[in-house]
């Protein structure tokens, strides 16, 4: 009999997700509690499991979809009797007792068994261990993961992987590719059903043309990003000051610390020294560790120190937040960041590990470049931007010259509730943190 799943409440305050990859297809069998849809909601992919076994019968949403909580999944030809469709909820912010609880994301089954490149997955479709958007890449490519052997750690299927594997089926048939078309241009195939009533649906597709390489739908992860950031810039009234730091003396304390560190097997960076200056600024300046209630007209200001750290991973950029950063000693810190990010990068980060935070870092290390200004991750007020170090000749109060590292730190603010000269102080006072660092120990708690 059939049975219909609806999109369960995967939690508080999360209305609608996004579908970002089908285990499954129509006419598949399914077992109960196998991974049956990945859906993305505030930055998080929860895996939702099936909650029956049984056969595939109609899948009502379709990859790049919304679904609103409540709205119709999928159809499911339970085995051995009559089943009854899932009840919609009644409103997003009640409890829903019918629907099968989501699993939280989490570290994909087992993957294939070494003992070939072709062993079948042992546990069917969505049991191999790869992101959503290595999942994603294979889909449109029409690769079956169960046949590729991961290279990354514990056998995760890496998107290098997946280009010595041929696809099981062409994307396209020649015939329905114009001769005039470029052998580069992949034509985005037709929807295989309409969207159903409700969801929001894929545009049309674009006819092909001999000068366009690729068209890549911005989906999942990615469209998160864009809306968060269009939400930020249309909103937020960014203004940026940057200030050149002095980091010679923070460079030496660096590298005297980090052999004790690193004993513990966590490599000590130049972030937990930053965050340490951050927070020491924001005690001193309050105003930037907020948020801002634009429905209420009101800036919140945080008793906490919930540090975001953007994190680039193959599926887009996450914020991970550091909690209580103001708590932490500088080996702790370099652990907690370090496991954020790695669990980031694996996609394991849980809705409640994304959000939360009062004031973000953002840094690209070694690629920093000289100067950029950083979009805040609003509703937050404030945003560091970290860029390389470099080895220059300086002027000293003396009068000598000579050689010293220098690095530029840039912080984006929200005009309409911070002014430049606060934005300054607060740069300056983490200026003073870093060029002296052994201060960062000497502050009282």
């Amino acid at each position: 009999m059939p049975f219909e799943f609806r999109l369960p409440d995967i939690g508080e305050g999360v209305a609608e997700g996004e579908v970002v990859q089908w285990f499954v297809k129509e006419g598949d069998p399914i077992r109960e509690d196998a991974p049956l849809v990945s859906v993305l909601t505030d930055k998080a992919n929860v895996e939702i499991p099936s909650p029956k076994s049984g056969r595939v019968a109609k899948i009502h949403a379709q990859v790049g979809e919304k679904v609103k909580v409540g709205g119709l999944l999928v159809t499911i030809d339970v085995e051995g009797g009559a089943a009854t469709p899932m009840p919609a909820p009644a409103a997003a912010a009640e409890p829903r007792t019918a629907a099968p609880p989501p699993t939280a994301p989490a570290a994909a089954p087992s993957p294939p068994s070494p003992s070939g490149p072709s062993a079948p997955a042992p546990n069917g479709p969505g049991a191999a261990l790869a992101s959503p958007f290595v999942r994603r890449l294979a889909a449109e490519r029409k690769i079956d993961l169960s046949s590729v052997r991961g290279s990354g750690p514990g056998g995760r299927i890496m998107e290098a992987d997946l280009g010595s594997v041929a696809p099981t089926a062409p994307s396209v048939a020649p015939a329905q590719v114009p001769p005039t078309v470029s052998a580069a241009v992949r034509p985005v195939p037709p929807p295989t059903s309409s969207p159903p009533s409700g969801t929001t649906g894929a545009a049309a597709p674009a006819p092909p043309s001999a000068d366009v390489r690729e068209r890549i739908p911005i989906r999942g992860l990615r469209r998160v990003i864009a809306d968060h950031m269009t939400r930020s810039t249309h909103t937020a009234a960014h203004f940026t000051y940057v200030e050149e730091v002095d980091v010679t003396e923070l460079i030496a304390v660096r590298d005297k610390m980090a052999k004790h560190v690193e004993k513990q097997g966590v490599r000590l960076s130049y972030l937990p020294f930053l965050v340490k200056g951050v927070v020491a600024g924001l005690r001193a300046h309050p105003r930037l560790n907020a948020t801002m209630d634009d429905d209420r007209q009101e800036l919140v200001v945080r008793a906490t120190y919930h540090l975001g750290i953007a994190t680039q991973t193959d599926d887009g950029l996450l914020v991970p937040v550091l909690r209580d950063a103001d708590r932490k000693s500088l080996g702790q810190l370099a652990k907690e960041i370090q496991e954020l990010a790695d669990r980031g990068r694996a996609g394991k980060l849980g809705r409640d590990e994304l959000s939360g935070s009062s004031f973000t870092i953002t840094s690209l290390g070694a690629l920093g470049g000289v100067m950029a200004t950083p979009i805040l991750n609003y509703p937050e007020v404030g945003i560091l931007g970290v860029h390389r170090i470099f080895r220059r000749p300086i002027y000293r109060a003396d009068g000598s010259v000579g050689p010293a590292d220098l690095m530029n730190l840039s912080v984006s603010l929200d005009h309409r509730v911070i002014d430049g000269y606060e934005g300054a102080l607060f740069l300056q006072t983490v200026k003073g943190y870093l060029e002296d660092p052994h201060r960062l120990f000497a502050e009282m708690s």
